[in-house]
């Protein structure tokens, strides 16, 4: 039986079809309807944008705002649900208050444009859409959706008369002839879910301890705020929904995965030894050991397949006397602790310093610095940060607890004869915020709410 909803639709488009002249093809007919549907994505997108009262991160749709009209491709990368689609709803929000902007918006997660499924479908569709004398932006969200979008995109791009913002959910949505192409002409932003302050703000939250283990349990996705963190068991079910997409949609799917028991195993070792050094030998040892074969390729394979999808970030190691990376044992933290918590499963979720050593790494990035492991000819810094202009050094431990631990920690960031910054994050109070030897001691609380290091 059919539902109401297929009944609305279908009438509409028999009407559509009556008042069309009667000798369209089928495929304009689609193309007309299609533009139809836009209008009405458009308007609902009007609607849940201003129920949703969706919170300004960072300046984030600013500074990508205006890239437009210079020529630029603008791509919004990152794991899904981490907020992309937002970030373009307010950006498209903003560009809808001046009448002489059209609005082109394509949603591959919405089943009204299922039928773009390939670049020539992109291309009918949005050349249909141009509007002579307007300013015209074309958004796309989950682009690797269609096939070989990139040819279209070129082809748009060339042109100059669109403005073309991406997002998606795969690190090599610009990677081949895209990126070769436009050269020069595309930026990337990478998207990321919530930084603590930004929990705070969307959950409506004090600034103390209990808030920041939420953030350290429930991760920081966006869509956690439809939940409320009080719901345990729906945070849980949206978590690992979340979850089963990316590997369903962007891995197994994207990357036609056969040994999928194999990939789950891989995401709960990594789940396990979140900042530890290992090889994809060990790797594959350590599963021989649990009755799975793999060999070190496919173990590489399926690593790069995890980072691809954003799921997990991989960092290399970086001799900190030579000044050099080395070319193995990488570690490897999750973009979400939310997720890689609920795929460990709850009784061993809260391991504490292996979530703070991740959410530590995740500010660092936030904050703009490419972040390796750092070795020293005896011992290792858990982080090495850099970015043009400063460099910073960061230890992470649970408690400063016993003089061994005090020493390690402090010890290895003396080994290090230079004048940049050096933190130790602890979740100590005594003594936090002071200064010994030039090595900042602060809490882990503390550390997430500083914007520059």
């Amino acid at each position: 039986m059919l539902s109401q909803d297929s009944i609305i639709w279908g009438s509409f488009a028999a009407k559509t079809r009556t008042k069309c002249h009667l000798y369209l093809t089928e495929e304009n007919f689609l193309q007309k309807l299609l533009c139809i549907f836009n209008k009405f994505a458009i308007f609902a997108e009007n609607i849940k944008f201003m129920e949703q009262n969706l919170i300004e991160r960072q300046g984030i749709s600013d500074k990508i705002g205006r890239m437009f009209g210079r020529g630029m491709v603008v791509a919004l990368t990152g794991q899904r649900r981490v907020g992309k689609s937002c970030a373009i709803r307010n950006v498209m929000a903003k560009l809808r208050l001046d009448k002489d902007n059209n609005i082109v918006y394509i949603d591959k997660e919405r089943n009204v444009f299922d039928e773009i499924a390939t670049y020539k479908d992109l291309d009918i569709y949005v050349k249909s859409q141009f509007q002579a004398g307007k300013h015209n932006y074309l958004f796309i969200d989950e682009v690797q959706e269609i096939d070989e979008f990139q040819k279209t995109i070129l082809d748009l791009q060339a042109g100059g008369q669109w403005d073309i913002m991406l997002t998606g959910s795969n690190a090599k949505m610009l990677s081949g002839e895209l990126a070769t192409r436009l050269r020069g002409r595309y930026i990337d932003y990478r998207i990321r879910g919530l930084s603590y302050l930004e929990f705070l703000q969307f959950h409506n939250l004090p600034d103390n301890d209990e808030s920041l283990g939420l953030f350290l349990q429930h991760g920081g996705l966006p869509g956690l705020r439809l939940m409320g963190l009080e719901n345990h068991d729906l945070v849980e079910d949206y978590l690992m929904n979340v979850y089963n997409t990316i590997l369903l949609r962007d891995i197994i799917e994207r990357e036609k995965i056969r040994n999928i028991p194999l990939l789950k195993k891989l995401v709960i070792f990594l789940s396990d030894n979140i900042g530890k050094q290992f090889s994809a030998r060990s790797i594959s040892n350590y599963l021989k050991g649990q009755k799975t074969e793999a060999s070190t390729n496919v173990i590489l394979s399926y690593l790069d397949f995890l980072c691809n999808a954003y799921i997990i970030d991989r960092v290399e190691r970086y001799n900190i006397h030579g000044k050099k990376l080395l070319e193995y044992d990488d570690k490897f933290y999750f973009e979400d602790l939310g997720i890689r918590n609920v795929v460990i499963s709850s009784n061993r979720s809260f391991d504490i310093e292996k979530v703070m050593e991740n959410v530590v790494y995740k500010h660092l990035v936030r904050l703009g610095y490419v972040v390796h492991a750092g070795q020293l000819q005896k011992g290792e810094i858990d982080f090495v940060a850099e970015k043009p202009g400063s460099t910073v050094y960061v230890q992470v431990t649970y408690l400063l607890a016993s003089e061994d631990t005090i020493q390690r920690e402090f010890g290895n960031l003396r080994q290090v004869k230079d004048n940049h910054p050096k933190y130790v994050v602890s979740m100590d109070r005594v003594f936090s915020q002071t200064n010994v030897d030039g090595i900042w001691h602060l809490h882990l609380r503390d550390f997430l709410k500083k914007d520059e290091l």
